[in-house]
């Protein structure tokens, strides 16, 4: 079963060695996102609701991009910056999703450039639209 790299199709700067998504089969695997600027690459601060939103689209554009829909995600990983600013963070995270939500760890972590959240996520898309030769 090959890999195939998923880019974030709205994202202009990279900002680091690694794939916004990996497919593999019919499972997407997510790195970390935060709330960036797509066309810069810079940190768009803001309040936790705020960067929980901004983060959780960026994810769903990747998934998007690959064929499937927010529906798809089957797991997050999110970090925070601050733990107390957790139920602020969960009614903005909660908001996004419809349905089922996903299976979810989160925990405080050290994050660079003053980022509020950072979110990974894998989903299992059913109909992946990304062929090796669109790459």
């Amino acid at each position: 079963m090959s890999k195939l790299e998923i880019k974030h199709p709205e994202k202009a700067a990279h900002t680091g060695a690694y794939s916004a998504g990996v497919l593999v089969g019919d499972l997407l695997f997510v790195s970390g996102q935060g709330p960036l600027d797509l066309a810069t690459g810079e940190v768009r601060h803001g309040t936790i609701e705020e960067e929980t939103l901004l983060t959780l689209s960026h994810i769903q554009t990747i998934v998007e991009a690959a064929g499937g829909t927010i529906d798809d995600i089957v797991k997050c990983t999110v970090h925070l910056e601050d733990i107390r600013e957790f139920d602020r963070y969960d009614a903005a995270y909660g908001s996004f999703f419809r349905g089922i939500r996903p299976a979810r760890t989160t925990v405080q972590s050290v994050l660079s450039d003053g980022i509020k959240i950072e979110i990974d996520a894998i989903a299992r898309i059913s109909s992946p639209n990304v062929q090796p030769s669109d790459l």
